[in-house]
């Protein structure tokens, strides 16, 4: 009887001593993990690319610019009320991929922003340049393979399966734009 008492309190101590060595190893897991982990992060260069800002204050009705943002070219194109009345006609059944004029214009009406890549093979198309062609819909054209995009970056003939993409972005300000 007297080894069952002095047996009793070891078992808290046991179990002290398990837990203990395991939330050890756990830490000392953590901590040699760590540097793995961290160095999946992305670089201090890609994260300063992550965002970049265009001021859009010369940018007239009818005009666009391209600009860089994550290494890619985008259009900045300020609409006319012309062109986007004639947006407003077609009939969003029609299209391949369908998206509303609201939807092509999510932040602000008037202002297009899409990136410069034909989502066919990724070529860039033309249009946003002064005297580019801009396709059989007056809005861009990919001479790679002949994609016809309407000046909402609709895609309306070619290969091209999507239209031009919508990247993220806001107005800061009435004259400038950050995207990403």
């Amino acid at each position: 009887m007297a080894d069952a008492q002095t047996a009793q309190p070891d078992i808290p101590r046991r179990d002290f001593l398990y837990i203990a060595t395991g939330a050890f190893g756990a830490v000392g897991t953590a901590a040699a993990l760590w540097p793995f982990i961290n160095q999946m992060n992305p670089a201090a260069n890609v994260r300063a690319l992550a965002k970049t800002e265009v001021d859009v204050s010369a940018i007239e009705e009818g005009m666009a610019i391209k600009t860089i943002w994550q290494s890619k070219p985008v259009f900045v194109k300020r609409l006319t009320a012309a062109e986007i009345a004639e947006a407003e006609k077609v009939d969003v059944a029609t299209l391949r991929d369908k998206q509303t004029v609201a939807e092509r214009m999510p932040v602000k009406r008037g202002w297009l922003v899409n990136l410069g890549v034909c989502t066919h093979l990724g070529c860039v198309p033309l249009g946003a340049g002064q005297g580019e062609p801009k396709g059989d819909y007056g809005g861009f054209f990919c001479p790679c393979h002949g994609s016809h995009y309407d000046p909402l970056g609709r895609i309306r003939r070619g290969p091209a399966p999507l239209n031009l993409e919508i990247p993220p972005y806001t107005f800061k300000s009435d004259t400038v734009i950050e995207i990403g």
